[in-house]
C-alpha cells in the first residue's frame, strides 16, 4: 500500500521498499533498455560537434600534453593561465585523451557516459523509495530533458557537476533510510568533488539534503546533527584539498588562476564564481553586463525559468513537478516523521526549489544551459509523484492532482512549442488536446478509469513526455558549439552556430598555423584573450598563451613578466587582431600594456591577413 493511499486510510501501514529479489522479472531488462536508449541518444554521432567549446577543449588538449596543466586545468601546456573553473571536469576528459588519443570523440564520450550514469543513479535513488516504475519514469525524464541531451554531449563542466550531485542525492537517500554515517559521508564527498567541478553552484543542493536528513533519519535529533556535521567535514576536505594545494604551491611554478583577482582558487570560488554570480558586478553580468540578454538568462524574476531564454531548456515538466510536490507533501502530511516518500519529496523538491530560485534571481552571469542542474530534481519529482498518485487513483482528490499535472503539462508544452511554430507545427496541438482529454477522463473516474487503466497510463505518459522528448531528440541530432550552447531546433548557441568554430582539422589561417607549428619555444605564440589562443592550440597542437585569460581582462601575465618571457626566448610570436571577448586588449590593463609594448618594439608582419610580431627578432 502506498504512502498516498495511507493518507486516506489512517489505519494502514507504510509500504516498504521492495527487496531486489522480490521485484518482477521485467525490471532488469527494462532498466537495461533505459540505459541503452540513453546511451544511443547521447553517444550517436557524438563527434559531429567537433571541439564543442574551444575554451575547454584547449584545456583538455593541454592536459593530455602536460601533467601540471592537467592538475591545475591550464588553458595551455606552457602553463600560463588556467580556465576560469576548477579542473575536475578537465581531469576526466584529459585522462580519456591520454588513454585513447586526443580527439573530439575521446573528449566527449566521458560526458555522454556521465549522462548514462546520472540516469542510472536517479533511477536507483527513486526506486529505493517508490519502486522500479517510478525509478524508470524518473530516469526517462532526465534522459529526455532537452538541456540534458545538450550538456551530456558537450564539454562544459556541467555534465560532471550533475553526475556528482546525483551521486550525492543517491547517497543521501541511503543515509536517510538508516541514518548511516558511511552514506552521509559519501554524500558529503560527492558534493565536495562537485565543488571542484563548478565551485559554489554545487552547494545549492545542501539545504535539501540537510532538510531531508533532519526530518526523516531514524535517530535522535542530536545524532542527526552530529552526522550532518561529519558530512560537512568530509565535504570541506574533499573540496578543499585543491584550494589548499594551490595556496601553498609557489605561484611562479604554476599557472595563474584564471578569473581570479589575486591568483587564488579560494578568491575565484568566493568572487567571480561565487557571490559575483549571484550579485553581479564587473565582469559578471548584471546591469550593463548582459544580464537581460537571452544568452545570459533573460530578466531576473520568478518567471525566468519559464521565459524565452530558459523555458525550452528545462521547464517542460516543471509545472507538473511542482504540482506533484505540493500534492505529495499534502497527502503525506500525517505520516510518521521517518516516512521515506515524504523525505524523498523534501530532498528532490528542495533541490528544485532552492536551485530554481537562485537561478531565477541571480544578477550575475547565468546561461540557459546552467538549468541542467535542475533536471535530476524535476525528473525524480515526476517519477515519485506521478506513480504514487496513480496508485491512489481510487480517490478523487488524488485523481484531481494527477489530472492537473497532465493538463497543465499539455497547456505549457503548447506554449513552449509555439515559440518555434515552424518546427513540427502539429505536435503542440496533439499534445494539448490529448493531455486534456486523458486528464478529463482520469478525473471523471468511474468504471471507465478501471476499464481503461492501461490505455490511460500509456497515453498519459506519451502526451506528458511528448514535448520534452521531441526537443531532446532534435537537440541530440544537431551539432552544437560555441561558449553558450542552447537546445532545440532554433539555434546552435551563442558564440558559435552548430558545430561552433572548432571542428577538428579546421583552419582559419593556414599560414599562421604553419608558422606556429614550426616554433619550438615554451609558447609558440601569445595573443590577447582565449578565443584566438584556444582555436590556434586546437588546430596546431602548439602551446599558445592567452594573455588576460578568457576575456583578456585578467592581470596575467603582467608587462614585466611578459618582457622577461620574451627576454628568455620563451615566446615565439605575438598575434594581434584576434576576435572574441577581450581579444583586442582594449583598456588600460596588462593585456593593453603588453599589446602597446609589442607594437612599439617589434615589427609587424601580415600573414594570411593576420598581424603577427616575431618576438625573437
Amino acid at each position: 500500500m502506498t504512502t498516498i493511499e495511507m493518507a486516506t486510510r489512517p489505519t494502514s501501514h507504510l509500504r516498504q521498499a521492495v527487496p531486489i529479489e522480490e521485484r518482477p522479472h521485467w525490471v532488469r531488462p527494462a532498466f537495461a533498455a533505459l540505459l541503452l536508449a540513453t546511451a544511443v541518444l547521447y553517444v550517436w554521432n557524438l563527434s559531429a560537434s567537433g571541439w564543442a567549446n574551444d575554451f575547454y577543449a584547449a584545456a583538455v588538449q593541454a592536459g593530455t600534453q602536460n601533467w601540471k596543466a592537467l592538475l591545475f586545468g591550464s588553458l595551455d601546456p606552457g602553463n600560463a593561465i588556467t580556465v576560469d573553473k576548477p579542473p575536475a571536469a578537465m581531469w576526466v576528459m584529459a585522462l580519456s585523451g591520454r588513454l585513447f588519443g586526443f580527439s573530439s570523440w575521446s573528449m566527449l564520450v566521458p560526458q555522454a557516459l556521465m549522462g548514462v550514469a546520472s540516469v542510472a543513479l536517479v533511477y536507483a535513488a527513486v526506486r529505493r523509495v517508490s519502486g522500479p516504475v517510478p525509478g524508470l519514469l524518473a530516469g526517462a525524464v532526465l534522459a529526455l530533458t532537452p538541456v540534458a541531451a545538450l550538456m551530456f554531449r558537450f564539454n562544459n563542466p556541467d555534465a560532471l557537476l550533475v553526475l556528482l550531485l546525483v551521486t550525492g542525492g543517491y547517497c543521501m537517500v541511503r543515509a536517510v533510510e538508516s541514518a548511516s554515517t558511511r552514506w552521509i559521508a559519501l554524500a558529503g564527498a560527492a558534493v565536495g568533488f562537485a565543488f571542484l567541478t563548478k565551485m559554489m553552484q554545487a552547494f545549492l543542493v545542501l539545504p535539501a539534503f540537510g532538510a531531508a536528513f533532519l526530518i526523516a533519519a531514524p535517530v535522535s535529533v542530536w545524532r542527526r546533527l552530529g552526522k550532518l556535521a561529519i558530512a560537512a567535514v568530509v565535504m570541506v576536505v574533499s573540496g578543499g584539498w585543491l584550494v589548499a594545494l594551490v595556496a601553498v604551491w609557489p605561484s611562479g611554478s604554476r599557472p595563474y588562476i584564471g578569473g581570479s583577482t589575486d591568483n587564488s582558487l579560494l578568491e575565484l570560488a568566493l568572487g567571480y564564481n561565487g557571490l559575483g554570480r549571484v550579485l553581479g558586478g564587473e565582469g559578471n553580468g548584471g546591469p550593463g553586463g548582459g544580464g537581460g540578454n537571452t544568452a545570459f538568462g533573460g530578466s531576473t524574476g520568478i518567471t525566468r525559468l519559464f521565459g524565452m531564454s530558459m523555458g525550452t531548456e528545462i521547464s517542460w515538466l516543471l509545472p507538473a513537478a511542482l504540482i506533484g510536490l505540493v500534492a505529495g507533501l499534502w497527502f503525506t502530511r500525517r505520516t510518521p516523521r521517518t516516512d521515506r516518500t515524504r523525505a524523498s519529496l523534501v530532498l528532490w523538491g528542495g533541490w528544485v526549489l532552492v536551485t530554481g530560485l537562485v537561478f531565477s534571481f541571480m544578477a550575475g552571469t547565468v546561461h540557459p544551459y546552467y538549468t541542467v542542474a535542475l533536471a535530476p530534481g524535476i525528473a525524480a519529482l515526476i517519477g515519485i509523484s506521478t506513480v504514487e498518485l496513480w496508485r491512489g487513483r481510487d480517490y478523487l482528490p488524488v485523481r484531481a492532482a494527477l489530472g492537473a499535472m497532465l493538463a497543465v503539462t499539455g497547456v505549457w508544452n503548447f506554449i513552449l512549442l509555439d515559440r518555434t511554430p515552424e518546427w513540427l507545427p502539429a505536435l503542440r496541438w496533439v499534445l494539448l488536446v490529448g493531455s486534456i482529454v486523458v486528464a478529463s477522463v482520469l478525473v471523471a473516474g468511474g468504471h471507465e478509469v478501471k476499464r481503461l487503466t492501461a490505455i490511460l497510463a500509456i497515453t498519459g505518459l506519451l502526451f506528458g513526455l511528448g514535448g520534452t522528448a521531441a526537443y531532446a531528440i532534435d537537440t541530440a541530432a544537431q551539432a552544437h558549439g560555441g561558449s553558450i550552447p542552447t537546445s532545440g531546433p532554433s539555434t546552435g548557441g551563442f558564440g558559435g552556430g552548430p558545430g561552433g568554430h572548432g571542428t577538428p582539422g579546421s583552419s582559419e589561417n593556414s599560414a599562421v598555423e604553419a608558422l606556429i607549428k614550426n616554433t619550438d619555444t615554451r609558447w609558440a605564440a601569445a595573443t590577447v584573450g582565449s578565443h584566438g589562443a584556444a582555436s590556434l592550440e586546437l588546430s596546431t597542437g602548439a602551446s599558445v598563451m592567452a594573455i588576460g585569460g578568457f576575456t583578456g581582462s585578467d592581470n596575467s601575465p603582467t608587462l614585466a613578466q611578459f618582457k622577461q618571457y620574451v627576454t628568455d626566448h620563451e615566446v615565439g610570436y605575438f598575434i594581434a587582431d584576434q576576435g572574441g571577448p577581450g581579444g583586442r586588449g582594449d583598456g588600460d590593463g596588462a593585456a593593453s600594456q603588453i599589446s602597446a609594448w609589442v607594437k612599439a618594439n617589434f615589427t609587424a608582419k601580415t600573414i594570411g591577413g593576420t598581424t603577427v610580431y616575431e618576438l625573437s627578432s
